[in-house]
């Protein structure tokens, strides 16, 4: 019974076992070239052992062509004594034609008298799958590689056990560190550590150990060349059984990164032109300090005939004479002192401990530097002034809104003294209610944005002589509704947003709720809706984000849309004016030169921006009946605009002779009382989408 046993061990029990463990094995007889492979290799190939011929090459002519000159060298290098066996992968094509990774082992097991080999015995395992996956980590490390390289990104790791560290080419490259090695000295990072980071990055680089998580840490390195460099490192503990474990990291050179960020946060806070804070930046410093409970003054400076200035000499000299004044107000002040510029030609300061007497000396000598700046050769015959307020702020519940509004109104009190002074703030002064009005409007403003109350309301633009029906233009205003229900006239609420440095948000919240509320009839047809920008809105860098976003969420198309510019807009920023306008004409919004004829570079920048049209100031259109200089220069608008292929847009008709006169000079389109009053856009867009006619005045 045991010898049975034994007997059925040699096989059946050992080709199930070959069959079990998906083993092919072959036999190879030197003497007489004669190999013997096993049926589970056969089958292993998709083959039955009938088809296969045991020949000695029968395993070379399936091999895969680029896998042949390594598997014979391995059995040639065996047979000759020079390994212990038989070790190689390669590729053996299977019965259906596709390829089939094996790992082929195997090696002498009889020799002749001589000690020569007879005969080699062996097993291939199928290893396709490992294959396989080998090849798709490959491709994961490859792209993991690419990512790194594309990033910059270096990779370390210490061993705690041995005290090793090892750095790639990339960590190497970013430390300034020539070396052909990847072990460095473990001491080695510590002595490129900023001293002033130097404690707070090892403490990083030791947390790891206390958790399972990645630790960020960001600090300086001073490189040998003396170079300083901003890197990051996300460093890991990783566990070994049995060994104490590595700490394994990535570093990467955030220099530049640190370099822009510096960059945007100066960009942020400070004026592009003068380099001094604006508006936002000097707004947080004055809460600040007026928090801090320490007395205080706060100047408000507005530069008198700068305006001219611009129309004299252009506005590079305006830009020069800017920067000049920053420069010399600079001067003036004490180091605790702040200096920004608000927009266009305003300023503010803020002196800390400032009492009269240092109040009248630092206006004084603020008044000195306006008139003493550079202008250029363009304008060496003109001279700056400047009115300034004053105001003394003690009381930490005050406002930063009341604070400059003090301040602002000691400036219109020292411009209607006749400029080029300054005037102390004085509450008796004021009337009664009406003491910080402009504040309390401006903040209204906001507030109304909110609550319903500032309302949308329109005024069409007629082509002269035809129903409006065949122009469909209305142009976009606002009206700001009080508290106690009165409306606020745009003469009073729209300059106080300029000065307070809410009109960019004011003309971003008409636009956005015009486009909401009526986009399907702009996108009908309808009509085309135009709005008026304000200085602040046309040097907004953000303003082309905005009206392509708010476009793309109503459907609103560009070409229902109109925008109408200033000189007073233009002059305070004719680079931003100028790169508006060409936006506009690339999206086909269409544009208008508002108030023409008002200042003296109306026609240079006729010249300079390719706008659709322009509209006459209302000052020439309105006495034209009576005044043959304003016919005069009507006429001669009218034909430079007509032979340049511009609408001409008359502004202000009120009377029925006027309305006539403009019609025989060839201005084809007007707006103004007589035609149309300006009511709510509501009721105009629902006329026009029912093709009613617009209410006249009666």
């Amino acid at each position: 019974m045991a010898g049975q046993d034994k007997k059925s061990r040699d096989g059946t029990f050992w080709e199930k076992a070959l069959e079990r463990a998906q083993l092919g094995v072959w036999d190879w007889d030197l003497r007489t070239g004669e190999c013997f492979y096993s049926a589970t290799w056969a089958r292993m190939l998709g083959y039955d052992e009938s088809e296969l011929a045991n020949s000695s090459d029968l395993w070379l002519r399936l091999t895969h062509p680029d896998d042949r000159e390594q598997a014979l060298a391995s059995g040639d290098r065996h047979i000759a004594g020079l390994t212990d066996t038989i070790e190689t992968e390669l590729r053996l094509r299977h019965k259906q034609g596709h390829w089939v990774w094996v790992l082929d082992r195997g090696g002498i097991v009889e020799r002749d008298g001589d000690g020569q080999p007879i005969r080699l015995m062996g097993v291939q395992t199928d290893i396709s799958k490992q294959k396989a996956a080998e090849a798709a980590l490959e491709r994961v490390n490859i792209r993991f590689r690419l990512a790194l390289a594309a990033s910059g990104t270096g990779i370390w790791h210490y061993d705690i056990a041995s005290n090793k560290s090892y750095w790639d080419s990339r960590t190497r490259e970013i430390f300034g560190l020539v070396a052909v090695t990847d072990e460095v000295t473990a001491d080695l990072w510590h002595s490129y550590l900023h001293p002033d980071d130097k404690q707070a990055a090892e403490r990083a680089h030791r947390a790891p150990l206390e958790t399972d998580g990645v630790i960020a840490a960001q600090y300086r390195i001073i490189r040998r060349d003396g170079d300083i460099r901003h890197v990051e490192s996300l460093v890991r503990f990783v566990a070994a059984a049995g060994a104490a474990g590595q700490i394994l990291g990535t570093v990467r050179d955030i220099t530049e990164d640190k370099l822009r960020e510096q960059e945007l946060a100066h960009a942020a806070r400070h004026d592009a032109l003068t380099g001094l804070w604006n508006r936002a930046a000097f707004d947080r410093l004055l809460g600040e300090h007026i928090a801090a409970g320490a007395p205080l003054a706060v100047f408000y400076v507005d530069l008198d005939y700068f305006k001219a200035l611009n129309d004299f000499a252009g506005h590079a000299a305006g830009d020069l004479a800017l920067k000049s004044v920053a420069g010399g107000m600079r001067g003036c002040l004490p180091p605790s002192a702040h200096a920004a510029r608000l927009g266009g030609d305003e300023f503010a300061l803020l002196v800390p401990h400032c009492d009269a007497v240092q109040a009248e000396r630092i206006a004084g000598a603020v008044l000195g530097a306006v008139r003493e700046a550079d202008l250029g050769p363009a304008a060496s015959s003109r001279r700056l002034a400047a009115s300034i307020g004053i105001a003394f702020i003690d009381d930490a519940a005050t406002t930063v809104a009341d604070a400059l509004a003090c301040a602002d109104d000691a400036c219109y009190a020292a411009k209607a003294a006749g400029r080029n002074r300054f005037a102390v703030f004085s509450a008796a002064a004021r009337s009664g209610a009406a003491g910080l009005n402009a504040a309390r409007i401006a903040a209204d403003t906001v507030d109304a944005m909110d609550d319903g109350r500032l309302k949308l309301f329109g005024q069409e633009i007629h082509l002269l002589g035809k129903p409006w029906q065949e122009c469909r233009h209305v142009e976009v205003l606002a009206r700001l509704a009080a508290r106690n229900g009165r409306l606020v006239p745009p003469g009073e609420f729209i300059p106080v947003a300029e000065r307070f440095g809410i009109a960019s948000k004011l003309d971003r919240w008409i636009i956005r709720t015009a486009l909401l509320r009526h986009g399907p009839a702009l996108r009908a047809g309808a009509l085309t809706l135009g709005f008026n920008l304000s200085a602040q809105t046309l040097s907004d860098p953000g303003l082309w984000d905005f009206v392509d976003n708010t476009i793309e969420e109503t459907g609103a198309p560009h070409s229902g849309i109109g925008f109408e510019i200033t000189e007073t807009a233009a002059v305070t920023n004719f680079d931003a004016a100028e790169d508006f306008v060409r936006k506009a004409r690339e999206r086909r919004c269409r544009v208008s030169l508002d108030d023409f004829g008002a200042g003296m570079s109306s026609f240079e920048y006729l010249r300079r921006f390719p706008v659709d049209a322009i509209k006459i100031d209302g000052s020439f259109i309105e006495h034209i009946t009576d005044s043959r200089f304003d016919r005069e220069i009507v006429l001669a608008m009218t034909g430079i605009a007509r032979s340049l292929d511009f609408a001409v847009v008359g502004e202000k008709i009120e009377r029925h002779d006027t309305l006539a006169m403009l019609q025989d000079m060839g201005v084809a389109y007007g707006q103004g009382f007589f035609l149309h009053r300006p009511e709510p856009l509501e009721a105009i867009v629902s006329r026009a989408t029912a093709g009613t006619p617009g209410r006249r005045r009666a």
